[in-house]
């Protein structure tokens, strides 16, 4: 069963495919220089490295990097911060940047709120 090719990516692979470091770049917008920085801030942030050092992104890789692309480009984190707040899973959710109504934010925080109560 093959998952379908993800938007973002205009090669044809399939979504759950690796990705080398300049189809991530080119795909989020983000300078190839800026993600292998990231990789020395964020320890969770390890693509695979092939002989030579070529990098491969998976699909986990790829969420990592959107998610810290959004705190820190988009919400304001600083790179300390930012890391912080992934590290112990309080990166707020990306659900209430998605929503376009105030009713889709308010749901999304009331998910956390319960979700923060269970814990």
């Amino acid at each position: 069963m093959s998952l379908p090719a993800d938007s973002r990516f205009a090669d044809g692979k399939e979504a759950g495919a690796l990705r080398t470091i300049g189809e991530v770049a080119r795909a989020l917008n983000i300078a190839p220089h800026v993600l292998r920085y990231w990789e020395q801030q964020f320890p969770m942030l390890q693509p695979l490295k092939r002989s030579g050092g070529r990098r491969y992104y998976r699909s986990e890789d790829i969420a990592l990097v959107e998610t810290i692309d959004r705190l820190v480009n988009r919400e304001g984190y600083t790179l300390k911060g930012a890391k912080k707040a992934i590290s112990k899973g309080t990166a707020p959710d990306a659900e209430v940047e998605a929503g376009d109504g105030v009713l889709d934010r308010l749901r999304a925080i009331r998910h956390r709120l319960a979700a923060a109560l269970e814990a």
